[in-house]
């Protein structure tokens, strides 16, 4: 049990959520509740995205970018050219789609690391939001959602509150993030997808040497990601009902480090989701908690570089550990 990915994180999640609670008075009232949950469900469904694609070897780091990307093509769509949200909505979902198996088809046919190639993908598509939807609508912010035809029925989707039982509430991203990370553990420990993944992270020449399909996993993996900045980015979208050209970007850090802090290697291999959402659990009441305690948020940068450096130590040492005791 102590060698699983997660138990690390799920200690630290422990410890900063008993912390801020007694500190703080606003931590476990209902607004607060609320806010740092929902905080925690925009950076998780991401983090559970590429901690899957961490474990199967390769990054990506147009994540943040894609977010805004989607979030802009609704908002266009629906907002200049009229087409139904609804179906605005089902194009943003292909075109992130197709942008994540483009970063997979490049990775695997020029050989260049991920790294590279989606730092690209990262700088096309912000170039692209700025420069294309200011040629096209006049500015960098798309506004008047709520007027938009149908606006009212694709909103509970994506962003309402959820009433619970002893009087507190949450948004629906909450039930998102924890859809996605159900799903998401159930692939990589159920399935023979999964064990594709851990085997293409692992060792890819032997996984290839004994028929796992390389290019099919890593392909999928990297359009794993882009549906969970899809689905960040209407979320995103419907919560404000306006969206920018600088949406996302430099988000694709911070989900990296929450997939780390979760347990997953930078080598590739090894990790879990649920680590990753406990990671991004930890920066949501982080990020909130420093805000209750009156403190200068400008330590939560600080906090989170200390944390992803002991998140690594911790973990390389629990892996050798592990491979000792085999």
């Amino acid at each position: 049990m102590l060698r699983r990915p997660e138990v690390g994180a799920a200690v630290a999640a422990l410890v900063v959520f008993a912390f801020f609670a007694i500190y703080t008075d606003t931590f476990l009232s209902e607004a607060g509740v609320a806010t740092w949950t929902e905080s925690s469900a925009r950076i998780g469904i991401m983090a559970v995205g590429v901690s899957m694609l961490m474990i199967g070897g390769e990054f990506d780091l147009s994540t943040g970018t894609m977010i805004g990307t989607t979030g802009l093509t609704v908002g266009v769509l629906t907002t200049h050219y009229g087409v139904n949200v609804w179906v605005a909505v089902l194009i943003a979902l292909a075109l992130a789609l197709v942008i994540g198996a483009l970063n997979g088809i490049l990775v695997m046919r020029t050989g260049l690391p991920s790294f590279i190639v989606t730092l690209a993908t990262f700088f096309v598509l912000q170039g692209l939001n700025l420069a294309l939807v200011k040629a096209i609508i006049g500015g960098v912010a798309v506004q008047g959602m709520r007027d938009v035809p149908y606006f009212d029925s694709i909103e509970p989707v994506f962003a309402t509150d959820i009433s619970l039982p002893f009087g507190a509430s949450i948004t629906i991203s909450v039930l998102w993030w924890i859809a996605v990370t159900a799903i998401a553990t159930w692939v990589l420990l159920r399935t023979k997808p999964g064990n594709w993944i851990f085997a293409v992270g692992g060792a890819a020449t032997s996984a290839r040497q004994v028929g796992v399909p390389l290019f099919r996993t890593k392909i999928g993996l990297f359009m794993t990601t882009a549906f969970a900045g899809w689905l960040v980015g209407m979320i995103d979208l419907f919560s404000a009902a306006s969206v920018t050209s600088a949406k996302g970007v430099g988000d694709e850090f911070i989900f990296i480090i929450c997939a780390v802090v979760g347990g997953c290697l930078l080598t590739g291999g090894y990790g879990s989701a649920i680590g990753a959402a406990l990671g991004a659990l930890i920066y949501g009441m982080t990020e909130k908690g420093i805000v209750y305690a009156g403190w200068d948020s400008d330590w939560l940068m600080a906090f989170l570089g200390v944390m992803l450096l002991l998140a690594v130590l911790v973990n390389t040492w629990v892996r050798k550990q592990a491979e000792v005791s085999r």
